[in-house]
């Protein structure tokens, strides 16, 4: 049996799906049974109906318990997300990983625990899935909410800001885990060093949508945008997710990105990259 502890907005275990996706499809039939377990991080995450969603969209193939309580986790002693235990048949674990990577010495474990098998698998990973470009990964996630942020300038000159510090523009309410826009027109501002931005924000009104518009170093981000904007740099926000701002191609250099809500009503939660 594999377990892997999740939850949907984590781009950590985004990027270690596709293995899991395959190592389920791979070796079903051979008696591999792989219990995903979805842990929440944000408050919306213990919402069934994101759960389900996410499950649908991100094609998750295999059955998953919902852990809202962390009573699962706290079986475990677990601490990560993600976070992948081989267990046999008589309950005992024979492997335990934290994090990305090493999918090669999983699934060897995988293949010793059932007896054998033959090759790798090497799943195609597209948008999101995509692995990070480490070698060029100098920004780290970060919180916007008061109680584990890091590098909040508030009031600083935009244009002044240092590599990971970040600032906020506009009518903000800034809460322990998120923060609020008031009204329109509201922005965020970081400078990061990565090829991938990721935030991840929703609406606070269930069936609401906020448009936004992103820029890169002032500019429409173009042949850079996210999976979840277009080259003029316009998305709409119509679900709490992870969106994917940008995607810019190499060389990496420090970068100066904003996302300007032109509608009330976002809450926006962290950032990651890639």
């Amino acid at each position: 049996m594999a377990v892997d502890f999740w939850t949907y907005t984590c781009i950590n275990w985004l990027r270690t799906l596709p293995y899991v996706r395959a190592w389920s499809e791979k070796y079903r039939d051979a008696g591999l049974v792989v219990i995903g377990v979805h842990t929440p991080e944000f408050g919306f995450e213990h919402d069934l109906d994101n759960v389900r969603r996410a499950v649908r969209e991100m094609r998750v193939n295999y059955p998953v318990a919902v852990d809202n309580d962390y009573a699962i986790w706290r079986g475990f002693d677990n601490n990560y997300w993600p976070a992948l235990y081989l267990i046999d048949a008589k309950g005992a674990i024979w492997h335990r990983q934290f994090g990305e990577g090493s999918y090669g010495e999983a699934e060897a474990m995988i293949q010793k625990l059932l007896g054998g098998g033959n090759g790798m698998v090497t799943p195609e990973a597209h948008g999101i899935e995509v692995a990070a470009d480490w070698d060029n990964l100098r920004s780290q996630e970060n919180y916007l909410g008061s109680q584990r942020s890091e590098g909040f300038a508030p009031g600083r000159d935009a244009a002044k800001l240092r590599l990971n510090e970040w600032t906020l523009v506009g009518d903000w309410a800034r809460g322990p885990h998120a923060v609020a826009l008031n009204k329109p027109n509201g922005r965020i501002v970081s400078r990061f060093h990565a090829r991938d931005v990721h935030l991840v924000m929703g609406p606070a009104a269930r069936g609401a949508s906020v448009r936004f518009r992103v820029r890169l170093d002032g500019q429409a981000p173009g042949a850079a945008h996210g999976g979840d904007v277009e080259e003029q740099g316009q998305g709409v926000i119509t679900e709490q997710r992870l969106y994917q701002l940008i995607r810019q191609p190499r060389p990496i250099v420090d970068r100066q990105f904003e996302i300007e809500f032109l509608d009330p009503g976002v809450e926006a939660f962290a950032f990651t990259f890639g």
